[in-house]
């Protein structure tokens, strides 16, 4: 047996009579294709479900897998407390699936439960799948902040887990797609929100899974979208497979869009690879990317990999071969000045440390010093480890002299970086950072960097700064 069909869903409380009281009628369209995929997992007969949500436990770096014999829930949240919903999950599968994640290192399992109740992700599914069919086994799964190609390989597990037990399996993965389509939906409008709904139906319409690799963290969250990581890994659980992809609906009065596909597996397709496509394409690139780096980042890379590896400093008046030397400017060993290096792997941070003003005698220094910094020492990160040397991206920023301000609105988030001072609280942002538009924003991330309150006054400086790629 193994996966036998999948389906993308949204989870809408309203879309339940007793909580919508007559709204749910505004997504009849999202209502009979819920209907429609429901049956057809009826017609299937599943034993085991395995229901991917966005609102169950979720870690930054691990997906919850909810553990024990089973879980209720009810729609008390929404005013609707009658309807109460119970499931056996498949202990079995569980099991079977952490071991296989386990094994390829996948951080998965069923530690850290916060809530054992079952969350609205997974009760709107249920409640249109129980009007069908009540004889299945649930396997119950969060999302993580973990790169996408983890999750698409969690869904991987997920389809080993399926096949090994010859458990007849269906996926759900539940997700609602961007809630920032109308000024007056609940979210506001951004542009980001129906280019995504139009870019996501698309690909998930067309199964052309490929292509959820290349929705960029910021569009992603500029969009505010809600199932992204769901359907990657429902995806995994079709690699290699040729599907059968179809569009049921989508729609979004309330500002919030519902995408409703099916998907049944068409037999082996090698070519259909694509995390092992991605993985590849993400080789090259970083390749390409090294090749570019000026001497700046040369530096902060050799003294990084020196310090992993072996655990001794990177002297660059000693240490340097005479080639990288005679690449260096003047300035490296003769100014003096402030420098971020900043760390990021799979496009997201991995550790930033800098100074705002100079410590060591010279910019080739602070770049050593730093660099080791942001690699082991960057308290919101583990240490970096020697398998992750090849996957790093590094930048240098060196900063130029502060200048005192009395207004934000000498603030631009391109040109400047930004200081703020309260008392002996001083918190730094630099500039021209991903996902950073606004000033406001700015100077509120340099508060909470620095524990300054929200509301409380500050002093701003503001820099330029020369980054280094």
């Amino acid at each position: 047996m193994g996966i036998t069909a999948a389906f993308m869903v949204p989870h809408p409380p309203l879309i339940v009579p007793e909580i919508g009281g007559g709204e749910e009628k505004k997504i009849q369209r999202t209502i009979d294709a819920y209907r429609e995929a429901a049956r057809r997992i009826g017609e299937q007969k599943p034993e085991t479900i395995v229901i991917l949500s966005p609102h169950q436990t979720m870690y930054a770096d691990y997906f919850h897998i909810s553990p024990g014999r089973g879980a209720k829930g009810d729609f008390g949240n929404f005013r609707a407390k009658d309807v109460r919903f119970e499931v056996s999950y498949d202990e079995r599968f569980v099991e079977e699936l952490s071991f296989l994640a386990a094994r390829r290192d996948l951080p998965a399992g069923t530690m850290g439960e916060r809530d054992k109740k079952l969350d609205h992700g997974t009760m709107v599914p249920l409640y249109f799948v129980n009007q069908f069919y009540r004889h299945y086994q649930v396997v119950r799964i969060g999302l993580s902040g973990l790169p996408l190609s983890r999750h698409y390989e969690l869904g991987e597990c997920i389809r080993a887990a399926a096949e090994r037990l010859n458990r007849k399996t269906v996926i759900i993965a539940s997700g609602d797609l961007s809630h920032r389509l109308k000024e007056d939906g609940p979210y506001g409008y951004r542009e980001e929100g129906p280019a995504y709904d139009r870019r996501i139906m698309d690909v998930m319409g067309t199964g052309n899974f490929s292509e959820l690799f290349h929705f960029s963290e910021k569009f992603c969250d500029k969009a505010g979208e809600c199932g992204h990581r769901s359907f990657v890994i429902m995806a995994g659980a079709f690699d290699r497979e040729k599907v059968r992809a179809e569009r049921l609906s989508y729609e979004g009065p309330f500002g919030v869009g519902y995408g409703v596909c099916a998907y049944e597996p068409l037999g082996a397709d090698a070519g259909r690879n694509f995390r092992e496509q991605f993985e590849e394409e993400e080789r090259m690139r970083l390749a390409r990317l090294r090749e570019k780096e000026d001497i700046y980042v040369k530096l902060a890379r050799r003294t990084i990999e020196k310090y992993i590896i072996s655990g001794r400093k990177l002297r660059p008046a000693e240490d340097l071969p005479e080639e990288m030397k005679r690449e260096m400017p003047e300035e490296m060993f003769e100014r003096r000045a402030g420098v971020f290096v900043s760390i990021k792997k799979d496009g997201q941070l991995r550790g930033c440390i800098g100074t705002i003003q100079a410590v060591q005698s010279c910019i080739a220094e602070e770049i050593t010093e730093n660099a080791v910094s942001a690699a082991v020492r960057d308290p919101r990160f583990s240490p970096i480890e020697p398998e992750e040397l090849e996957s790093l991206v590094i930048s240098v920023d060196v900063l130029g002299e502060t200048e005192r301000i009395s207004s934000p609105e000498e603030l631009d988030t391109e040109k400047y970086g930004v200081i703020v001072t309260k008392g002996q609280k001083r918190g730094l942002l630099l500039p021209n950072l991903e996902g950073i538009d606004t000033v406001e924003e700015q100077i509120a991330i340099a508060k909470q960097k620095a524990r300054i309150g929200e509301r409380e006054e500050v002093e701003l400086e503001r820099f330029e700064v020369v980054r280094h790629y």
